[in-house]
């Protein structure tokens, strides 16, 4: 895991695209299985790779990536457009997102006052990567979207919601734009917001399964870890604040 900021906000090890890079011997990334799998993405979607073996997604060029513990990311999932794209690795979300929300996603957070605490939630924005799973559909390089109650095969990638043909991802992702606008696309803020709370109810119950670690909970934290978090996004925009990016 990466290394954590005050707000939870920091890159996964492994998901930054290490310099120099080998490439794969023909230099062009396209024979075999690999070849066919870069194919698809950069044909089919229009998503750039980074070279190598495996196949790596370029972030921060079509999209930015939420990376969450799996259990917080499947409660959050109602917060996504049915056609944004989910991917599972292991024990681990990555939620698909409008490409530049990672610079915002540490404003979000304080603004969401959540700033403060230590979330297991990364942020992956330009020059990172992430790994690409294979496409959907039959054929050797295909795969079935993964059920909503199962993680990827001894830790490989796998489309939990995969990316739909054609090249216009975008409108399916959350987005700050999308804030009091009531059009299509999900609306970034209510996401972070619920899945900064779902990560933090993980991370109590963790701290609670281990008791040298945590001999005696305070009543309060029994209870935040119980009930759920009623956080301050309804109420400051009710308020009529909103984060500075939208005031700006």
């Amino acid at each position: 895991m990466g290394q954590e900021g005050p707000g939870g906000v920091g890159e996964p090890e492994g998901l930054r695209e290490p310099a120099g890079v080998g490439e794969p011997a023909d230099r062009s990334g396209r024979c075999g299985r690999c070849g066919r799998v870069r194919r698809w993405y950069e044909d089919e979607l229009g998503w750039p790779t980074a070279p190598g073996a495996p196949v790596r997604l370029r972030v921060g060029v079509r999209f930015d990536v939420l990376d969450v513990p799996a259990e917080a990311g499947h409660a959050a999932l109602w917060r996504l457009g049915p056609g944004s794209p989910v991917a599972v690795q292991g024990d681990r979300m990555r939620l698909l997102v409008a490409a530049g929300s990672a610079e915002e996603l540490p404003g979000l957070l304080d603004w969401l006052e959540w700033g403060a605490l230590a979330l297991d939630l990364t942020a992956i924005g330009a020059g990172g990567v992430m790994a690409a799973p294979p496409p959907p559909g039959p054929g050797p390089t295909g795969t079935r979207p993964l059920p909503l109650d199962r993680r990827g095969s001894q830790g490989a990638a796998a489309w939990l919601r995969p990316p739909g043909p054609g090249c216009e991802v975008e409108a399916s992702l959350p987005t700050l734009s999308a804030v009091g606008s009531g059009e299509g696309a999900p609306d970034l803020v209510r996401l972070v917001d619920t899945v900064a709370a779902q990560c933090h109810r993980v991370r109590l119950r963790r701290a609670c399964a281990r008791p040298p670690a945590c001999p005696q909970v305070p009543r309060p934290y029994q209870q935040a870890a119980a009930q759920p978090l009623a956080f301050s996004y309804s109420s400051r925009m009710d308020a009529g604040t909103r984060p500075r990016s939208l005031t700006s």
